[in-house]
């Protein structure tokens, strides 16, 4: 665990709740709304969520003296395309649509940036999950709950409806901060 203060650049519930749960102190510093640009075409998702991972970070890096910035981004993939988050209700039951039944990747960067050496690390991490081949109803019953919001693939693995699993990687990934990749990288920083 390094020394210095860390600082989560995320706006996001769950990266805080998964950073608390793993017993880390840190505050939120939010980047600014232009910080993040969407995926970019032709970007690939490895590359897409490395970017703005990134972006964020330097965003934050930018207004700190002294701390330890954590930013992640979060995309869901099918079929070589991304799933980034539902813009509204009918886009949440299209991507809903094309996940159910099937096998999909989820990705999360982490990008660490050390102010005031400006020291970067970045890695990524990637889960397979699968879908329960979903009737209509049980879609429409998910959506009217709300909790798809703001999530990357129009869900979340942290609401235990039981039919979303992971099929191989880390649960915590698919959450949005996969811990054991923040740890080794935290390990990294601490050492060079």
């Amino acid at each position: 665990m390094p020394s210095v203060p860390l600082i989560l650049a995320s706006q996001s519930p769950r990266r805080k709740e998964l950073l608390r749960e793993a017993g880390y102190s840190f505050k939120v510093i939010l980047p600014e709304d232009h910080a993040e640009s969407p995926p970019r075409p032709g970007e690939s998702p490895h590359d897409s969520v490395l970017r703005i991972a990134t972006e964020k970070a330097e965003n934050v890096a930018q207004r700190v003296d002294h701390g330890l910035i954590i930013a992640g981004d979060t995309l869901a993939e099918l079929d070589g395309n991304p799933l980034g988050k539902p813009r509204d209700r009918d886009h949440a039951r299209e991507i809903l649509h094309s996940l159910r039944g099937r096998e999909h990747f989820v990705w999360t960067a982490i990008a660490l940036w050390l102010r005031p050496q400006d020291q970067t690390i970045r890695g990524i991490d990637q889960t397979i999950v699968r879908m329960s081949d979903l009737a209509d109803q049980e879609i429409e019953s998910y959506l009217d709950t709300g909790l798809w919001k703001g999530k990357a693939g129009a869900f979340g693995i942290q609401d235990r409806t039981g039919w979303v699993n992971v099929v191989r990687g880390s649960e915590s990934n698919v959450v949005g901060l996969p811990l054991e990749l923040l740890s080794e990288l935290l390990i990294q920083v601490t050492h060079d």
